[in-house]
């Protein structure tokens, strides 16, 4: 399938007032059509993996265009330069999200990246490292639980963040991980632990929310389980 003629199918499924209703979620409206992901991941579907219709499709700088530029790349064929320039790119929490868990957290270097972007300064960069912490630690099924315990650092570090955008994303990767394993659920609510001491508004919500969860009756259930 043709660029041109993807954008143009996108376009006949523009829905301003879905536009209007995602706006009230802090997804950014600028250049966005308003098409569901249900029906992004159908048109991906039929496409199948397209690593150079993936590029051209970012490069348009739609929306929805971006999210299924995610949706049908090759993992193997991305590039950590194409890596960098899309998440510069990032600005929206949903496309930022999509791609993490969509594209980047199946690529060779989805844990280097994840660790390298929680450092960053730009609000989506930031929630980026955080949000492919988050996806890796829910579809990598073959990673060592060492290899989760290097993102707990980066996650109290990030936990003092008052930005919505990257406090949720922090707050994402520390209950995916501590929902992994037994030992990773003691070790995430022993850092959830250590983030409560943290003199932050940002800090004490991460911790009072996964702890909610990660000591749950419910979660140790399903841990022994």
């Amino acid at each position: 399938m043709q660029t041109r003629e993807v954008i143009k199918r996108l376009k006949t499924w523009a829905n301003p007032g879905n536009v209007a209703g995602m706006a009230r979620f802090g997804i950014n409206p600028q250049n966005t059509l308003g098409v569901s992901i249900p029906s992004l991941r159908a048109l991906a579907k039929e496409i199948g993996a397209d690593h150079i219709l993936a590029l051209d499709l970012w490069a348009s700088g739609i929306h929805e265009a971006r999210i299924l530029a995610g949706m049908i790349d090759d993992p193997a064929q991305v590039t950590s330069a194409q890596m960098e320039r899309w998440v510069k790119d990032f600005d929206s929490w949903d496309v930022c999200d999509q791609v993490c868990t969509n594209l980047f957290d199946k690529t060779r270097l989805s844990h280097r990246k994840a660790l390298a972007w929680s450092k960053r300064k730009p609000e989506f960069e930031k929630r980026a490292g955080f949000a492919l912490m988050a996806s890796l630690a829910w579809h990598d099924k073959t990673a060592s639980d060492a290899a989760f315990l290097k993102f707990l650092p980066a996650i109290q570090r990030g936990a003092t963040d008052e930005r919505n955008f990257v406090k949720k994303a922090v707050n994402w990767a520390l209950r995916q991980i501590g929902k992994r394993s037994r030992k990773l659920n003691r070790e995430a609510i022993r850092t959830a632990r250590e983030i409560q001491k943290l003199d932050s508004r940002a800090a004490r919500w991460v911790a009072a929310d996964a702890l909610r969860e990660l000591t749950s009756p419910a979660m140790r259930g399903r841990l022994r389980g």
